[in-house]
């Protein structure tokens, strides 16, 4: 059976959200779409540009519209980091591929350069944004990344924790906020 780009997609998706980043190989997914590994290839040029489109597909399928108004800056940071986070977290391991993919500069970059547009509105200048929007996303890959790690340990039994002992996501973020507004001219 012919399977086009999407068929690919989707299953690479699949089975990150089932099993986490370990389980996507050329290999396994070759199997589960019924095809040899190198017939992947076709529409994929590595495993590394698979891997973006997954991170973005990670981050479509958590895209919300927008409901702040223009002149709500802060409202306009909490939505976009808020989307983020939570796609990150519908998806096994969401954290570990989208920061990896932002980081190697292959893909999810559309929450950066919102975030960096909301800044500017905001009055920052470019290069104020540009710092700003970078340590808003640490903010959310790491705390995203740390609630993943948690989770997926306890349900492994691997530890016992009380997942209430997290640090909140809101209060953390209304601190880095709180800086950027310190920021304004």
């Amino acid at each position: 059976m012919r399977h086009n780009r999407g068929d690919v997609l989707v299953r690479a998706h699949q089975l990150v959200s089932r099993y986490g980043l370990g389980a996507l190989t050329m290999r396994r997914l070759g199997a589960e779409l019924g095809v040899q590994p190198s017939a992947i290839y076709h529409h994929f040029a590595n495993k590394q540009t698979l891997l973006a489109a997954v991170a973005e597909e990670i981050l479509r399928q958590g895209s919300r519209a927008r409901t702040c108004e223009r002149d709500d800056w802060t409202g306009r940071l909490r939505e976009v980091c808020s989307e983020l986070r939570d796609a990150m977290l519908a998806c096994t391991d969401g954290a570990d591929v989208v920061a990896t993919v932002w980081a190697f500069g292959m893909g999810a970059q559309a929450p950066a350069a919102e975030l960096e547009d909301v800044l500017r509105d905001a009055g920052l200048d470019d290069g104020l944004a540009l710092v700003g929007s970078r340590t808003l996303l640490h903010y959310v890959f790491g705390h995203a990344f740390e609630e993943q790690t948690a989770i997926q340990a306890v349900a492994a039994g691997a530890v016992e924790r009380d997942l209430a002992s997290l640090p909140d996501f809101w209060t953390g973020l209304d601190v880095v906020i709180d800086g950027l507004r310190a920021r304004l001219p």
